[in-house]
């Protein structure tokens, strides 16, 4: 198997693409609500611009397939009007196709969901075939193990979780159940793609963590480290060291896509985060983390996601990218970064609330989206400008 990544550019940009249901039951449509839909050849121009020729976007299964009647026929009109605009400001595409939504009438607790996807993807394969002189790549579904987690112990994602202990709803062992129905799925997505077209390289892409016992706790540290362990299982069950019986084997494995934010490094029992703006010392240093995934499965990565919020933006990209240029000198071939989201995105929960998190700001302008404008963020612009200079 290829170790080469087909990256266009070392920096990438993606853009947030969830189309979910949220804790509200509110269908989420994140492409057009930060306005990206409309502004496509606005965001891609000014990517351009900046070098940036390689960006995540995601189709979105929800949106693409309706249930009911329309169950097994897909509308891939935007995802076709976004191709159109990456080959005119010579932008390369990594699509995602499930990010977290399903049709209505597809459950993450049913095995039908398999099937489901697996036409899915043959269908998106044969539209990005179609339009692709390169080796297109994909991501199946996005965040297995977030998702698998969000499903079964909270109530992110409508219909799933419960409200308390009591409640009816999913469990620890659903959550894991999940985890093993989406790799599943996966497998049988990706094996469609494959058939359609045999070039296709595939981008998994995980949260990776770091967990500590609380301070006055040092005997949990054994527990620290098992639910540490449990952001290997969605790759080692992809690569078949984990029940192999799903299907997984080495070559499923192809690229590995790594998230990494703020929030994704806790205590144990107490989920009191260890502070990056606080500096809390228990935090592991990021080239440590990304050793640990080069070590464990020895694949080309990337940073397929990272960002941080408000003021904090551009110090957060400062440390990353040193902590990236440090891993790649001592050997792990740290193969791209993606800023994400490049532009300002809304909360799944307060749509009022925006993030803060781009190097553009989103400015609504009137009564249309068409007004809105987008704000470069000063500090983040010009931490990227010196880091591009820099990396690789």
């Amino acid at each position: 198997m290829s170790r080469e990544w087909p990256l266009k550019s070392f920096w990438m940009a993606g853009f947030e693409g969830a189309d979910h249901v949220n804790s509200h039951g509110m269908p989420l449509d994140m492409v057009a609500l930060s306005h990206h839909d409309e502004h496509i050849e606005g965001d891609y121009r000014a990517l351009s611009a900046w070098g940036v020729r390689t960006v995540r976007e995601s189709m979105g299964w929800r949106l693409c397939e309706r249930a009911g009647e329309s169950a097994g026929r897909f509308d891939f009109g935007r995802v076709r009007r976004f191709i159109e605009a990456a080959h005119q400001h010579g932008m390369q595409i990594q699509w995602t196709l499930m990010h977290y939504g399903t049709p209505a009438d597809v459950s993450l607790l049913d095995d039908t969901l398999c099937e489901r996807f697996e036409a899915f993807a043959h269908a998106a394969a044969e539209v990005i075939a179609a339009c692709s002189k390169e080796a297109p790549v994909y991501t199946p579904i996005n965040e297995i193990g977030f998702l698998a987690w969000a499903a079964s112990q909270t109530r992110l994602f409508h219909p799933y979780g419960k409200d308390d202990e009591t409640a009816p709803g999913t469990t620890l062992n659903d959550g894991f159940n999940i985890k093993c129905r989406l790799v599943k799925a996966a497998l049988a997505g990706m094996k469609a793609i494959r058939q359609v077209d045999p070039r296709a390289r595939f981008l998994h892409v995980e949260p990776i963590v770091h967990v500590v016992p609380p301070e006055n706790r040092p005997d949990l540290q054994a527990l620290a480290d098992e639910v540490a362990s449990y952001q290997w299982q969605v790759w080692d069950l992809f690569c078949g060291t984990l029940l192999p019986e799903l299907g997984g084997h080495p070559e499923a494995l192809d690229l590995i896509g790594v998230n990494h934010y703020h929030s994704g490094q806790w205590e144990v029992i107490t989920e009191k985060r260890l502070h990056w703006h606080l500096h809390d010392p228990r935090r592991r240093p990021l080239q440590e983390m990304l050793q640990g995934v080069w070590s464990r499965y020895g694949r080309p990565l990337v940073i397929a996601e990272t960002s941080h919020i408000g003021v904090g933006r551009s110090a957060w990209l400062n440390e990353v990218a040193d902590q990236v240029r440090q891993a790649r000198g001592h050997g792990v071939p740290v193969e791209g970064v993606c800023l994400y989201p490049i532009v300002d995105r809304p909360d799944w929960d307060n749509l009022e609330h925006w993030h803060h998190s781009g190097m553009w700001d989103h400015l609504p302008g009137g009564d249309s989206g068409r007004e809105c404008r987008r704000q470069l963020d000063q500090g983040y612009a010009e931490a990227l400008q010196g880091w591009m200079r820099r990396l690789p």
